[in-house]
């Protein structure tokens, strides 16, 4: 049975995650154990992301959200900033088309103020050209911070108690978390990280509060469909309490 049908199968497991996260790490190690530059393995890693996608689209996950870079990531070389810039030049104008044929919605999340005029037009033009459609939810976090995503999140909170729109006593979690970049989406379930590392990196960090996470010493462009359904799986044999005993939770799940 090939993969496809493998997470076709699983879609109908009452424990596949209705939100997965990517930290897509390892593409500069990859090139470099290739002998090749570090823009090679971003390269690389595009096939990857291309993988993920149909796999998540195949079983039926909601949504899927990608950190593809961060805001301190532009303290990396120049030549590798601007590659990583073309590279999302090159995703909106080719990919995105694909991904419309295939009923997914893209979006970015993230201070968007800092790219250029052209990339944001063009962002802007992808998100309009799916934003009717009802598949999966890809996300793509550009110059996006955890702490940056709260942030704005309490300053719109504080604007609206100046205008008075809201009260001081408004404030809760319910409406902090609808002013966040992905208050849209499904709660997030399961955070993967490639490469190696044991760190969640600024990302998500509202929303990673009860998500299951699942690190890989697999660098990005060697993590393939096979590897997602295995992190997948690892998903489906977690038992979530949510602050809950063990016996709660699965006569909860009965």
């Amino acid at each position: 049975m090939d993969n496809s049908n493998v997470l076709a199968e699983q879609a109908e497991n009452k424990n596949i995650p209705q939100h997965v996260a990517i930290i897509m790490d390892g593409n500069g190690r990859w090139a470099q154990l290739q002998g090749k530059g570090r823009v090679a393995g971003h390269k690389a890693g595009v096939k990857s992301v291309r993988a993920v996608v149909a796999c998540a689209r195949k079983a039926k996950i909601k949504a899927l959200t990608l950190f593809a870079f961060s805001s301190e990531n532009w303290q990396r070389p120049a030549k590798e900033v601007n590659v990583l810039m073309d590279l999302f030049m090159y995703v909106l104008t080719k990919e995105v088309k694909r991904l419309h044929k295939h009923n997914i919605r893209f979006q970015v999340i993230g201070d968007l103020s800092r790219f250029s005029d052209k990339l944001q037009q063009n962002i802007a033009k992808s998100e309009q050209l799916t934003a009717g459609n009802t598949g999966l939810v890809l996300s793509v976090a550009a110059n996006y911070g955890g702490r940056w995503d709260i942030a704005q999140a309490a300053k719109k909170l504080a604007s609206d108690v100046q205008q008075g729109t809201m009260s001081l006593d408004d404030i809760n979690e319910q409406t902090l978390n609808a002013q966040t970049c992905l208050a849209d989406l499904p709660v997030l379930d399961l955070l993967i990280r490639t490469g190696g590392d044991f760190r969640i990196s600024n990302f998500l960090l509202w929303q990673a509060a009860y998500a299951e996470l699942y690190f890989t010493d697999i660098l990005w462009p060697d993590f393939n469909e096979a590897q997602f359904e295995q992190a997948i799986n690892c998903f489906d044999q977690r038992e979530r309490r949510f602050g809950k005993t063990g016996e709660q939770a699965r006569n909860e799940q009965r």
